[in-house]
């Protein structure tokens, strides 16, 4: 069965138009911190912006059909919340994201009107904690047992977010200082941060209910969160795909290796030196054909090796567009039992 997330991921990158906003540039930002190479492939780039589309806008219509249940004009957190209950893990991460949100919004706004008189941290500990309430009043209508409401109350390690704290910190201690600023750098990139252009990129317009302030905020977190699990996901196929001895690339580096070897000497009976039978003469080319290949087609095969190199060179380190799909199909196929509604597995939710 294949992925309908790389199905349509791909069908919407051919039917949709060259002038939509594109998020490019920033996404190869984000894989190289969140662990691709320096310099991500551009089409692997537009895979995973396609990918991360289609995710969004099929969450946006699941969420403007709850809302319209509700008898809300707008898209709001709730509508969002409800469509991630299934996994209280991620659950938990987007209520720590939202308690974040609040306390930074407070910390800005106590720096913005501090007071030489006022006693420190009273700012703090009186400001507006609007998102961390808007969503614990709807989980505890939702969730009767309670279960939900606790996730952001636990203090325990995300072994998700800490592998890729780990994984940032080994790719660091070899870099120089121009090399850890531009890390640096990309590690502050997030959809959060150009909102317009986010809103933009989903065409929000064009939808028959709006999200809402705090819902563009949840979409720019969950948008993030799903490039660092493509990423996460195709680093480990990327392993095992390495891992693996692959005997079509075995036989092509073996002929790579023999073809160096005797390009300087060059036998007087190879099929290289040898020019080709004419036609209808059937006998003269019996003792030269090896295998299924004619003199004609090796010789080909060669000028072809000599014209371009970078054929027979091995792939460079960065994730490229193949472990992005095996990735995408092997996690569609363990969790589209959840969504047999639509067929579509959510990454970060």
């Amino acid at each position: 069965m294949s992925s309908p997330m790389a199905g349509s991921a791909a069908s919407s990158s051919k039917d949709r138009p060259a002038s939509r906003t594109s998020f490019i540039p920033e996404l190869q930002s984000m894989m190289f911190a969140l662990g691709d190479a320096r310099r991500p492939l551009q089409e692997t780039a537009a895979l995973v912006e396609d990918v991360v589309h289609t995710q969004l806008i099929t969450m946006l219509q699941h969420a403007c059909e709850g809302a319209a249940l509700r008898g809300s004009r707008v898209i709001s957190a709730e509508d969002i919340l409800f469509l991630m209950r299934r996994d209280k893990r991620k659950m938990g991460r987007l209520l720590k994201y939202l308690q974040f949100r609040d306390y930074k919004s407070k910390l800005l706004k106590s720096l913005e009107d501090e007071d030489p008189q006022q006693e420190p941290g009273s700012s703090l500990a009186g400001g507006n904690q609007r998102r961390q309430r808007l969503a614990q009043d709807f989980l505890v209508w939702m969730d009767q047992t309670g279960e939900l409401l606790s996730l952001a109350e636990r203090q325990e390690v995300d072994p998700v977010k800490q592998e890729r704290m780990e994984r940032m910190e080994r790719r660091t201690q070899n870099m120089d200082q121009a090399q850890y600023t531009e890390f640096c750098e990309s590690r502050q990139l997030s959809f959060a941060k150009k909102a317009s252009k986010f809103r933009d990129w989903l065409d929000c317009s064009s939808l028959e209910l709006k999200p809402n302030s705090i819902a563009m905020e949840i979409l720019s977190y969950l948008a993030y969160e799903t490039v660092a699990q493509i990423v996460d996901l195709s680093l480990l196929i990327k392993q095992e795909m390495m891992a693996k001895t692959d005997p079509v690339s075995h036989v092509i580096s073996a002929s790579y290796i023999h073809y160096n070897t005797h390009e300087v000497k060059k036998d007087p009976d190879s099929p290289e030196a040898t020019p080709p039978s004419t036609p209808g003469s059937s006998h003269a080319s019996k003792p030269l054909l090896q295998g299924n290949g004619s003199v004609d087609s090796r010789a080909r095969q060669r000028k072809r090796k000599k014209s371009c190199p970078a054929a027979v060179e091995p792939p460079s380190g960065a994730i490229q567009p193949c472990h992005i799909r095996e990735a995408i199909r092997r996690y569609n196929y363990r969790h589209t039992s959840a969504y047999r509604r639509t067929g579509m597995a959510f990454l970060a939710c």
